[in-house]
């Protein structure tokens, strides 16, 4: 069989095509590039990238191939990060740029070279069941990646392979290093991967400029000043620049809810503070992997931000939208991202929140009297 591996320039794709060659399978290598700018460095990380995938594949024997992918990444996934931080939320640019590049514009271009299915570096499993692909939960709780992947379909499902679904991290550096690739040791990529080690705000700034403004108390008083409202998110910590405030306690302040109109940030003190802590949330957008809803109301499990334990929940949904209530409280629920759906180890789908029953984070509303 003809597979074609995703190949990042980073330990997890190299180890993923290392056991499809020990597999027997017909394997090559394809490096994507997915992102450009004008910024020096931008290119130096991804020819670096693409330098140790190129030696992997050396390494390994197999066919080395590149593409670029950077317009389509703009217009599928980056112009809609833009447009959710101008309403005011947090998207999730991972979860698209799977569905919309890495199982779908890369599937295409695997396609075109004769694969009948591709692989990734991702940690995650997919088996077929009763007719239907299933996404399962990694072995490695740690490193489960089934909640970006959430947004996959059916097609995508059975075209793909995860090679590393069953393995720790542990154990995916050891066989690296047994393999001898210069890789094993390599730092793995965290955050938003067109950012990279780059100031988070500074890059935002110059696709959406922005205004200083207040930072307020949900009653009300003015603690302070912002760099721009679009920058922060419910939970956030880092950044506020609030010191300790006579006749008040010690506790760290949170970004507790947003108003872009307005262009103001609510903060509310701890980490429990009422102004964080929600009960139910509304979606949008929602997708079920298996195809068919399932009819409600379902009790299930589910994930409202990546690495979560998932927590018990029952959901109930109209034509429009879908209500999720959890059985316990939830912290810092943020509109634009993803609320993923579980029955044990099997990720149903999921969902963007698009508001909660706490009137600060719900962008654009009044606060409660």
């Amino acid at each position: 069989m003809r597979v074609i591996v995703g190949l990042s320039g980073g330990v997890d794709s190299a180890v993923a095509a290392l056991l499809l060659k020990r597999a027997g399978q017909d394997v090559a290598g394809m490096f994507m590039q997915n992102w450009e700018d004008d910024e020096l460095d931008s290119a130096c990380r991804a020819d670096e990238d693409r330098k140790d995938a190129l030696a992997v594949c050396a390494k390994l024997g197999i066919p080395f191939h590149t593409r670029n992918f950077a317009a389509e990444y703009r217009e599928r996934v980056f112009a809609h990060f833009l447009s959710e931080y101008r309403a005011g939320r947090t998207p999730n640019p991972d979860v698209l740029c799977n569905r919309e590049i890495k199982f779908r514009t890369f599937l295409d271009a695997a396609r075109e070279l004769g694969a009948e299915k591709i692989a990734t570096g991702h940690y995650a499993r997919a088996v077929h069941e009763d007719g239907r692909y299933k996404l399962l939960r990694a072995t490695d709780a740690d490193k489960d990646q089934t909640y970006f992947l959430h947004a996959l379909d059916q097609e995508q499902l059975g075209a793909a392979l995860f090679p590393l679904g069953e393995l720790r991290k542990p154990q995916v550096r050891a066989l690296a290093r047994e393999a001898g690739f210069s890789v094993h040791d390599k730092k793995d990529s965290t955050g938003i991967c067109f950012i990279g080690e780059r100031d988070f705000r500074a890059f935002l700034s110059k696709y959406l400029p922005a205004q200083p403004g207040e930072l307020r108390t949900p009653e009300g008083e003015v603690l302070g000043e912002h760099h721009g409202a679009m920058f922060y998110t419910p939970g956030q910590r880092t950044g506020l620049r609030i010191g300790g405030r006579a006749g008040s306690a010690g506790e760290p302040w949170y970004v507790a809810g947003k108003d872009v109109g307005k262009n103001i940030v609510y903060v509310a003190q701890g980490a429990q503070n009422r102004w964080l802590m929600s009960r139910t949330l509304i979606a949008g957008n929602v997708h079920w992997i298996a195809g068919p809803e399932p009819a409600p109301p379902l009790r299930c499990e589910a994930m409202v931000r990546y690495r979560q334990q998932p927590q018990s929940c029952e959901i109930n949904w109209t034509d429009k939208d879908m209500n999720v209530r959890f059985d316990e409280m939830q912290r810092a629920v943020a509109p634009g991202q993803s609320v993923v759906f579980y029955a044990g180890d099997e990720c149903l789908g999921g969902g963007v929140i698009e508001s909660t029953d706490v009137p600060l984070i719900a962008p654009g509303s009044e606060l409660a009297p």
